[in-house]
């Protein structure tokens, strides 16, 4: 049983596991998106969101300590160079998984990992929020009649606008 084990071993010993881990944050970092399986991404998050955190103290010391941990000098470099500036006001939350289904294989819930501030197109939606609708009918208000009464004043207005604008 595994009563109060905070780490999920994969089925794998200590050594692959690091060494797994570390090449998922590397790839991870160089290529801003993987897709692997919902466990082990869920491993790789805690592995790689307290290295982006090191980033925000750009240090000889903190870059040693990230590199003992990814054994990659590019993806050292990458993560305090160009993630590093996207992530320096972000407070946690770095990585992101979004679902993609079972493998035919073996039934595996296959994930994709991204880093959060690389997706241009969820940046994009959450600038553009849609209004809330709801599918009650309900009644409409009293006041919804009234709103409208203005508006064709309002185009019997620019009706002339544009009739001079003919002339």
């Amino acid at each position: 049983m595994r009563h109060g084990c905070k780490v999920n071993k994969l089925s794998r010993t200590h050594a692959h596991r690091v060494a797994m881990l570390s090449n998922m944050a590397s790839s991870l970092i160089i290529h801003k998106r993987i897709t692997t399986t919902m466990a082990k991404a869920k491993a790789l998050r805690g592995y790689v969101e307290p290295l982006i955190t090191k980033t925000k103290a750009d240090s000889t010391h903190q870059r040693r300590i990230v590199f003992s941990y990814l054994q990659n000098k590019e993806a050292v470099k990458e993560l305090f160079g160009d993630v590093a500036t996207k992530v320096v006001n972000r407070n946690g939350g770095y990585t992101r998984i979004l679902k993609l289904g079972r493998r035919l294989g073996d039934g595996a819930e296959m994930v994709m990992m991204e880093l959060v501030d690389y997706n241009e197109a969820m940046l994009k939606d959450t600038t553009a929020k849609k209004a809330k609708t709801t599918r009650r009918g309900g009644k409409k208000k009293a006041a919804a009649p009234e709103a409208a009464a203005p508006e064709p004043a309002a185009a019997e207005v620019e009706a002339p606008v544009a009739e001079e604008k003919a002339e």
